[in-house]
């Protein structure tokens, strides 16, 4: 068994909030990255898009997600999809901190885990 601690004090402040990424991780040969995401109380990301596809888990808190300039409201337990190219933000007008996890992948992500995969031995023998 191998855990990759979340360490609060070493996350980087950046677009209007505090994060750290996990993934890439060397113990795990996943074809997709993550980072531990906080918004401040009172606080929200800047608007960006990128060419990844990327899905947003809500953890605790409670925000709201921007997406194409639609707004809907985010709790734990909701994912939200953003295609490649899709402008989105989150904003956190609560007295809490919101904390989500963020997932992103592309097609050079998953040929990498592809060509990896390959190369290592099977550890599935026998499933």
């Amino acid at each position: 068994m191998e855990i990759r601690p979340l360490e609060r004090e070493k996350m980087v402040f950046e677009n209007g909030a505090y994060g750290q990424r996990l993934l890439p991780w060397a113990a795990l040969n996943a074809p997709f990255e993550g980072a531990w995401v906080t918004v401040p109380a009172h606080g929200a990301t800047g608007a960006h898009s990128h060419h990844e596809y990327e899905i947003f888990i809500a953890v605790s808190g409670e925000a709201v997600v921007e997406t194409g300039g639609e707004r809907r409201a985010f709790r734990p337990g909701d994912i939200e999809f953003h295609a490649p190219g899709t402008e989105h933000r989150i904003l956190n007008d609560g007295a809490e901190d919101f904390e989500m996890y963020a997932i992103w992948w592309d097609a050079d992500m998953t040929a990498k885990f592809a060509a990896r995969h390959a190369a290592q031995p099977s550890e599935r023998a026998g499933v």
